[in-house]
């Protein structure tokens, strides 16, 4: 246990990056071949939420079993979740808060923010970001992720029925809205919270604005 290596946050971490987009992807995949209502999956995921915060109380209370998690989930684990609650629990909070926060398309969009421009964001920060604009955060980073959620966004209202301007003014703010809601973390609060709930807040004023949905 004790030369256990655990990757940092500035660390470029593939393996976890990846588990991110995988678990996301499946959970958006699954609800699309359902035909289940989005409702029921958001009370999914706050079932795993609430038995992944229950599992991580028992794992930071038991150290036997802490040994064990964190020598099975080694490649997918941060240091910092050593001795803390790991990320599952928020990530899939945040889905279930987006889900039950907002309308539909809303939700999905700012779900999709989380599972990939949150892994693209990370990747480039730490890969290219020379320019840091708050700790943790580089400019670099930021930027990847406003392209990420630009590209999400005007792909995910291709087929609405508006004029081409509103598409494009709607797609370009909802991806400043997603990348400033990456930055939060920088404050230690957990980015798989902020991202879609603060995204969506964002995302429901300019669909007001906009009438996209």
């Amino acid at each position: 246990m004790n030369n256990l290596t655990l990757a940092g946050r500035s660390d470029l971490h593939i393996a976890r990056k990846l588990w991110h987009i995988f678990c996301g992807s499946a959970a958006v995949g699954t609800y699309y071949l359902s035909n289940i209502e989005l409702e029921f999956w958001g009370w999914v995921a706050l079932g795993i939420a609430i038995s992944g915060f229950a599992l991580d109380f028992l794992r930071l209370n038991n150290k036997k079993f802490n040994q064990l998690a964190l020598k099975l989930l080694a490649p997918i684990m941060r240091k910092s979740e050593k001795e803390s609650f790991s990320g599952l629990p928020f990530y899939a909070l945040g889905i279930a808060a987006s889900i039950y926060f907002y309308d539909k398309d809303i939700a999905l969009i700012s779900i999709l923010y989380l599972v990939f421009a949150d892994p693209v964001s990370s990747f480039f920060g730490v890969q290219f970001g020379k320019d840091k604009i708050l700790p943790n955060k580089s400019l670099q980073g930021t930027i990847a992720g406003f392209f990420a959620c630009y590209f999400i966004t005007i792909i995910y209202v291709a087929d609405v029925q508006t004029s081409s301007m509103n598409i494009l003014a709607f797609s370009l703010l909802a991806a400043l809205i997603g990348a400033i809601s990456e930055l939060f973390s920088a404050f230690n609060i957990d980015d798989n919270v902020t991202i879609p709930v603060i995204s969506g807040a964002g995302l429901t004023v300019l669909n007001y604005l906009f009438q996209i949905f």
